[in-house]
């Protein structure tokens, strides 16, 4: 008889969580994943999937505009809310099915329950009240909204999660917020036609991203109409029928028919039994503490991805969890480089990053070249649209290095996910410039920028 019922128990079927079973599998293990919500986690139920199908929706509105500058007639157009309600529910019904057949033609079994760890070898399924015993548990129960510190009418609140599912269109919304999520939704309910206020306690939005991309961004959103109000909060959310009153830290208030919070996400630790097997939590984060090989405290059990609050985008956690199934069943220590990640922001305009911001790259380096351009796209010649493309490389002045490079405009994350190769591969500005552009195209004005636009020396001390 065998010691253990499974060798891997994976608790959560989101992306990191399915890579994960999937190659374990592979491996021979015998592996069970237990959901209690809907296969494929946030990015596809509730996140990157359903957001990104939203944010090309809304665009449609820019292109009808657009169009007349070259020549089209477009008869007056509506928008049907519902439809694309519907529309993606049917896409992300059909992602869900599939991430669900390719966890079972791996050989692993999916259980439909909440589980819970009882101690380092043992889960509880929730559904039937059922224990299983496994080798190996893996925690892959991702992240939640966070509204922060409660206030009087905090239950009047949405997130993201409620903002795919809303019965209607508001008119007008409050969003607080000033990263991803908060930016994205502003840039979606305002193309949909939705009046958008977007609150941020900090000095600007976009915090952590580098300062010319987030001047950039801000003004671009604030020329389609988002108002953006920095330096203060919400304070209190009263009321009316269907409609809500947001009152500020500022003394000022809001009218709008939804408010919604996008001020960031923790880590999903509650109530998993964590501490009956002694599994540590981070104090920095919150998230749980994992070393390089996403091992917990607990040498049995292991975290990737959200849970762990370490890097929280969808490709780094189906990295971590290949490289713990590598590591684990395929007998092959790997560690996942988090050195140079290339993210996106999809807002209106889209931001593209990868590699260390201006002020990041001074902190580290001593000589640092800073190449910046902002220029009008080709396309808005013609359509008349009051916008600009931001690209900028920062450069190791001593070594030539491409240390970052930072893009805000169309297109800018597939550019992005391009450069982010070279990036990693730690080409220098020379084997940019020895690229022959590739003309007309924003993306030339990467491998054109001949002179620096700031050069920055940082004096030895005496």
């Amino acid at each position: 008889m065998a010691e253990f019922d499974v060798d891997l128990f994976v608790i959560g079927g989101g992306s990191g969580g399915v890579r994960a079973a999937r190659i374990a599998a592979g491996y021979g293990a015998r592996v069970t994943i237990a959901e209690e919500y809907r296969m494929g986690g946030t990015c596809v139920i509730r996140g990157c999937v359903p957001k990104k199908l939203f944010v090309i929706g809304s665009h449609f509105r820019h292109e009808l505009e657009d169009a007349a500058g070259f020549g089209w007639t477009v008869p007056p157009a509506s928008f049907d809310w519902p439809t694309l309600i519907a529309n993606k529910d049917k896409e992300i019904a059909r992602l869900e099915a599939a991430y669900t057949a390719n966890v079972e033609k791996s050989g692993a079994q999916i259980v439909k329950s909440r589980a819970v760890i009882e101690d380092k070898h043992t889960i509880r399924l929730l559904e039937n009240d059922r224990k299983i015993t496994a080798r190996y548990i893996l925690i892959a129960t991702g992240g939640a909204p966070n509204h922060g510190a409660s206030i009087p009418g905090i239950e009047h609140v949405i997130s993201s999660n409620e903002a795919f599912h809303l019965a209607r269109l508001p008119k007008r919304i409050v969003i607080q917020g000033g990263g991803y999520i908060a930016l994205e939704f502003a840039g979606i309910f305002a193309g949909f036609g939705s009046d958008v206020t977007v609150i941020y306690r900090g000095d600007n939005i976009l915090r952590g991203f580098d300062e010319d991309v987030r001047v950039h961004v801000r003004a671009e959103m604030e020329k389609q109409g988002i108002t953006i109000l920095t330096g203060c909060t919400v304070s209190k959310v009263d009321r009316h029928g269907d409609e809500f009153t947001t009152h500020l830290s500022n003394g000022s208030s809001i009218a709008s028919e939804q408010v919604m919070f996008a001020i960031g996400r923790h880590p999903a630790v509650a109530n998993l039994g964590l501490e009956n097997a002694g599994v540590a939590i981070n104090p920095a984060n919150g998230g749980i503490a994992v070393d390089h090989f996403s091992r917990s405290s607990v040498d049995s059990i292991y975290a990737i991805g959200d849970v762990t609050h370490r890097f929280n985008l969808t490709p780094v956690a189906i990295r971590e969890g290949h490289a713990f199934a590598d590591t684990v069943f395929g007998k092959r220590e790997v560690k996942v480089d988090h050195a140079n990640i290339p993210t996106a922001v999809f807002s209106q305009p889209e931001v593209g990053t990868v590699g260390l911001t201006e002020t990041e790259a001074r902190a580290q380096f001593s000589h640092v070249d800073i190449y910046k351009t902002s220029f009008r796209p080709i396309k808005a010649t013609m359509s008349g649209r009051d916008t600009r493309v931001l690209m900028k490389l920062v450069v190791d002045g001593s070594t030539d290095r491409v240390l970052g490079c930072h893009i805000v405009g169309d297109a800018a994350a597939e550019i992005t996910q391009a450069v982010a190769i070279a990036v990693k591969m730690k080409a220098t500005k020379a084997d940019f410039d020895a690229t022959i552009a590739l003309h007309p195209t924003a993306a030339e004005e990467l491998v054109t920028m001949r002179t620096p636009t700031a050069r920055h020396v940082r004096q030895a001390a005496e």
